[in-house]
């Protein structure tokens, strides 16, 4: 078993390395078995110039893992460097999962370059693969498994494994004339079994599998329950189409894990520690475009009570509070939605309930905090009914938020948008809207 290595401190070492010692301690690392999700998370860590030249001088068959493991604007970053003759020999050797993984990133004309390259067998595997959609866990099974018909004796089943002198699978997949699948059976029991025994009694019992249009959570879910390390996954008519393992799950995982995570700044997982200044400036504006409507509209809430904000300068001291604690509140609900959501824990069937539920956390909540807000900002500025003014805001904030904590992801999964991505902007509007205009146009009824 390889032994862990922190790649902050690999990063560390090349980054105090002047540019020919950076090659020699790479290839170190790599013959000391460092893997190619990390040699990835690597190079990303390093401007474009020295991630350009440290991944030419990986070893040839590292090229295409390494590009495939990287986020795809690092990888374009890698791609677009690239001579038209090294890009030609690289898009060569692509193998049918790599060329999916890149397809969401890369230009029409290369991938149709690519296809052109490939060998036909893996352009074969690609063309199945693009029936799936990208959510269907089809698309990213991994086809090349060792098949054996369940008929057969053990005897011949060892004859026709020595055959494949490529490597030795761990797991040999039983299937029909029509291919239809009919059980999984250990390499490991084949070799102990007598020669006699017939292959299908050595099938597994209580195996999990997948259909091929189930979701990517299904898979990682599926993984999580099984009893091996692999899944297998079938079509619509019970055939074979290939499985997918524990790595596929923690890496899909973790890729799910930072869409959320960048999403709702408006940025995506694909996204480059050193993307080009132009391209991030442009990127990022469109976000902060976004954020600036949402202010205005925050903003002319405000200016419709003027009058009482001039006159009453506490309001303008106090109001932060009010939209700090709806948008907590909020945070919380959307959150715990999002992540319920993702889980397939959100039915129709619950919904109601939940809503409830969230209602009655926000109102409790609401009431506590409206009693400890509404009394400071009373003794603090010596005034009992701007006290009850911004209590009642909290209560009606708080349980607003709430509400719409619950109802925004529901809506904007129904019009198939990401929650995570636009949840927060709307939710933030919303509590900061009702917020002011519930303190301020109370302030205006009962302070003037």
């Amino acid at each position: 078993m390889n032994e862990y290595q922190d790649v902050s401190l690999l990063i560390e070492r090349l980054a105090q390395a002047d540019e020919q010692q950076q090659i020699v301690q790479l290839n170190e690392m790599v013959d000391n078995d460092l893997d190619e999700g990390s040699i990835a998370l690597l190079l990303e860590a390093f401007p474009i110039d020295q991630r350009v030249r440290m991944w030419r001088n990986l070893p040839l068959e590292l090229h295409i893992s390494v590009l495939t493991e990287m986020r795809a604007e690092a990888r374009i970053s890698i791609i677009n460097a690239l001579s038209e003759t090294e890009l030609k020999l690289t898009l060569a050797k692509l193998d049918n999962l790599s060329l999916i993984e890149w397809s969401d990133s890369l230009p029409d004309e290369l991938i149709a370059d690519a296809m052109r390259l490939i060998s036909r067998d893996e352009l074969e595997l690609y063309d199945r693969a693009k029936v799936y959609d990208d959510e269907e866990i089809g698309r990213w099974v991994e086809q090349k498994v060792f098949t054996l018909p369940f008929s057969i004796s053990v005897k011949r089943a060892r004859g026709l494994l020595e055959k494949n002198q490529f490597e030795t699978p761990k797991y040999v997949y039983l299937i029909n004339r029509n291919k239809t699948f009919r059980g999984m059976v250990l390499y490991s029991d084949i070799l102990q079994a007598d020669d006699t025994t017939q292959l299908k009694t050595l099938a597994q019992e209580h195996l999990v599998t997948l259909n091929a249009h189930q979701s990517l959570n299904d898979a990682i879910d599926a993984i999580e329950h099984s009893d091996f390390p692999v899944v297998p996954v079938t079509d619509d008519h019970d055939a074979l189409v290939g499985h997918v393992d524990w790595q596929f799950a923690l890496s899909t995982q973790r890729e799910i894990y930072e869409a959320r995570l960048m999403a709702g700044t408006g940025m995506d997982e694909g996204d480059d520690l050193f993307t080009p200044i132009l391209k991030g400036t442009q990127k990022r504006g469109v976000w902060l475009g976004i954020n600036l409507l949402t202010a205005i509209l925050a903003s002319v809430t405000i200016g419709l009570f003027e009058d009482v904000i001039s006159q009453v300068v506490a309001l303008a001291v106090l109001m932060p509070i009010v939209a700090s604690m709806g948008g907590i509140a909020g945070s919380q609900t959307l959150t715990l939605m999002v992540r319920g959501m993702a889980l397939n824990q959100v039915t129709i069937g619950n919904r109601l309930a939940l809503l409830k539920n969230e209602l009655s956390i926000g109102s409790i909540n609401g009431v506590i905090w409206a009693v400890i807000i509404g009394g400071i900002a009373g003794l603090w500025f010596q005034s009992p009914v701007l006290g009850y003014t911004i209590a009642l805001a909290i209560v009606v904030n708080m349980a607003i938020a709430a509400f719409f904590g619950v109802i925004i992801p529901i809506l904007l999964d129904k019009f198939k948008l990401d929650p995570a991505l636009a949840g927060s902007v709307i939710l933030t509007t919303v509590t900061d809207v009702i917020g002011f205009f519930a303190f301020l146009g109370t302030a205006s009824l009962v302070m003037l």
